[in-house]
């Protein structure tokens, strides 16, 4: 040890200038520690590539990761298993047999009303009252018909009534019971075909039906 190197020091310190004494740390330390720097740098570049490229091939996006997204797809998978919506079981529709619908006629051809509304009938439907449209709507519903209920009903008897009419409009008024309207507007030619509206109907009232979960 040098006569200069002060007591206790370990020779870690050592005398430099020529004017006033100083200490510094030995070069070797300062290595050491730059090195632990660069390494710490590397390694969290290393990792954040690795997140990014899971993201790219797992087709995530932001703030997802990618044991959220494997959840997910349990999650879904369940509810595909078990009819289930993830809240709750969706509530199933009427059946035909179950829906009273009144036929209006609204355009100029005569007999409409009528044979409609047996073709209904045949097809499981309920029948109400049968005739011409109200003023409001007499020569003023442009598309194939107009489906009116309450609201309610937009929901309920509504859908099941559209799968007899390709392009018929649905719509909510005042009433309050359970009957619905079909008025027949001046661009309709026929009811649905019945054998694609019967597999309509099918999948609309099975009890729980769910659409099919998306494959993750």
């Amino acid at each position: 040890m040098s006569m200069l190197t002060p007591p206790g020091m370990g020779g870690q310190y050592r005398i430099t200038g020529d004017k006033y004494p100083r200490m510094r740390p030995s070069r070797r330390r300062g290595r050491l520690v730059a090195a632990a720097v660069a390494s710490a740098a590397v390694l969290g570049l290393l990792g954040w590539g690795t997140v990014q490229l899971i993201d790219v091939f797992t087709g995530g996006s932001g703030g997802t990761t990618a044991a959220g997204r494997t959840a997910d797809c349990r999650t879904k998978a369940a509810v595909a298993g078990t009819g289930q919506a993830p809240a709750a079981r969706a509530e199933s529709l009427p059946a035909p047999g179950r829906i009273t619908v009144n036929v209006y006629n609204a355009t100029p051809r005569s007999g409409l009303a009528k044979k409609t509304a047996e073709e209904l009938r045949r097809r499981g439907f309920r029948i109400g009252k049968v005739g011409n449209a109200a003023k409001e709507y007499d020569k003023k519903v442009k598309g194939p018909g107009l489906l009116l209920g309450s609201p309610a009903a937009q929901d309920t008897s509504l859908r099941v009534l559209a799968t007899q009419l390709s392009g018929a409009s649905p719509r909510a008024d005042a009433r309050k019971g359970a009957d619905v309207d079909l008025i027949i507007g001046d661009a309709f030619k026929t009811l649905t075909r019945q054998q694609t509206a019967d597999k309509a109907v099918t999948t609309l009232t099975a009890p729980g039906t769910t659409a099919p979960a998306k494959t993750c």
